[in-house]
């Protein structure tokens, strides 16, 4: 896959968000935090840091700081680059408790899913979006990946902008304070047997575009610009779904298509071994290698999961460059198995993380969910260090999103701050020198106190500032999604 950004004229503009919401405004004038404690790479954990930004850009980062500036703002615990969640699918938090009341099977779960994405509308879709997106926000994420495959009416006609679904998706970060990549997914087929290809059924009727070529026509007309941006907020990047919703020769307009606009290119890979079984009896291979021969992988791509490979697998991956989004929570909800996190990134795959259906929302949480799945497979301790779990969480995360200038506290990159309690219950007690371990291995999202994204205030004590009550607009807009009322007509 070409790696190189693409030239070309401009496209059109895109036309405004839902509602005509402007992107999330960013302030006009300088701001001044002193940090009790920041991580600042190479240097590690460093005290009394000055931190200055002007609009959206950190300018100036000054450890061992006079705390003499009146106007600086004071940041108690530890203070960390915003949070990148790079692979969600925001309507599977309306799952969240539902899919445990039997004990059922990923396939189970996964018809469950798909009646609930069978009852969204563009305006239960964003009402729904934003509240999951804020509370991405309280628990410290400034960017969002939404692998988005809802694409048209349920029976499977457009609505009357083809790319209304995505647009409410855009618009709801934008209402949660957040950054987005909407990675418009491809998805056309209803899966893999042992015979071949299944025909959509049901709901997921609403996710194909019919052929990967019509997917790319309706990506374009999202409209964004010669970067890939959207809005201030918004950059669009390319998904295919996986190998069992997508057959090769359909993948091809993707990856073109994500080539030419230099965007990032997800798919979800050998989440389970009946993947693999199903891929090797059509095609003969396995995921890794089918993805490879069909010049999916390369440094721009990001493989979801990666749960079930080989050995020749990760020699592909890593010979590829590739990110790997793991997902704890959600792997071991649905009991995927462990992820190879450790062989992944000895063959050269870039770790990033993901809450994927949202059983938890907590970057920390996946953090060490990644070293203690090693742990339990290797039956020892020690694999990953603290720094290099927050490094998925932060840069490598932000970079695999399109975001290559945010995830780490340095002048001009992107001005994202989070602070991390450590005198909470969780953490009270630790000794100052460990505090990055205490933030990864005790700390939760409920520690998290002061959220920036972009220069702005998101979150302040432990609130959101823009959506005031998260847990009233979570359940309401969750039993709406469980349990709609009659739609209102849409013109096709």
């Amino acid at each position: 896959m070409n790696s190189a950004s693409p030239g070309g004229t401009t496209p059109p503009k895109p036309p405004p968000l839902m509602g005509g919401l402007p992107a999330p405004p960013y302030p006009p004038g300088p701001r001044r935090w002193f940090a009790d404690f920041a991580w600042i790479p190479p240097r590690g954990v460093c005290r009394d840091v000055l931190i200055e930004a002007d609009g959206d850009r950190f300018t100036s980062v000054t450890p061992s700081a006079a705390p003499s500036a009146s106007d600086a703002e004071h940041l108690r615990g530890l203070t960390l680059p915003g949070f990148a969640n790079a692979h969600s699918h925001a309507f599977h938090r309306a799952l969240r408790g539902t899919t445990q009341a039997d004990r059922g099977t990923f396939w189970t779960w996964r018809e469950r899913m798909y009646q609930v994405a069978g009852q969204l509308d563009p305006d239960t879709y964003l009402a729904l979006a934003r509240a999951v997106y804020a509370e991405m926000a309280l628990a410290g994420i400034t960017c969002v990946g939404e692998f988005h495959y809802v694409h048209h009416q349920p029976d499977g006609k457009p609505y009357a902008d083809p790319n209304a679904m995505g647009r409410a998706l855009i618009q709801a970060a934008a209402e949660a304070g957040l950054r987005i990549t909407l990675l418009d997914t491809c998805y056309l087929t209803g899966g893999l047997d042992q015979n071949g290809v299944l025909p959509l059924a049901g709901p997921q009727v609403r996710f194909s575009d019919g052929d990967g070529s019509r997917w790319a026509d309706r990506a374009e007309a999202l409209g964004p610009d010669d970067r890939g941006l959207l809005a201030p907020h918004a950059m669009v990047g390319a998904a295919i779904h996986s190998v069992r919703a997508v057959p090769p020769e359909h993948m091809h307009p993707v990856v073109a298509w994500a080539s030419r606009r230099g965007a990032p290119l997800h798919i979800h890979m050998s989440e389970q071994r009946a993947e693999n079984e199903t891929c090797r009896a059509v095609y003969g291979v396995s995921p890794a290698r089918l993805l490879y021969d069909e010049d999916v992988l390369g440094p721009r791509t990001t493989v979801v999961h990666a749960t079930h490979v080989s050995s020749a697998d990760l020699e592909l991956l890593g010979g590829s460059q590739v990110y790997a989004c793991l997902c704890p929570t959600t792997e071991r909800d649905l009991g995927d198995g462990l992820a190879p996190a450790r062989p992944l990134a000895a063959a050269g795959c870039t770790l990033t993380l993901g809450s994927d259906s949202h059983a938890v929302i907590d970057i920390l949480e996946e953090a060490r969910g990644v070293e203690y799945a090693e742990r339990l497979a290797r039956r020892s301790r020690g694999h990953f260090t603290a720094e290099t779990l927050l490094q998925a969480a932060t840069t490598a995360g932000h970079t695999s999103l399109g975001w290559p200038d945010a995830g780490q506290i340095a002048p001009g990159a992107r001005a994202d701050l989070v602070t991390v309690s450590l005198d909470s219950l969780r953490t009270a007690g630790a000794p100052d020198g460990v505090a990055l371990e205490t933030a990864v291995f005790a700390a939760s999202a409920a520690d998290i106190g002061t959220v920036i994204s972009g220069g702005r205030d998101v979150v302040r004590d432990g609130v959101h500032l823009l959506v005031p009550d998260v847990p009233a607009e979570l359940a309401r807009t969750i039993r709406a999604a469980l349990d709609p009322a009659p739609s209102r007509p849409r013109p096709s």
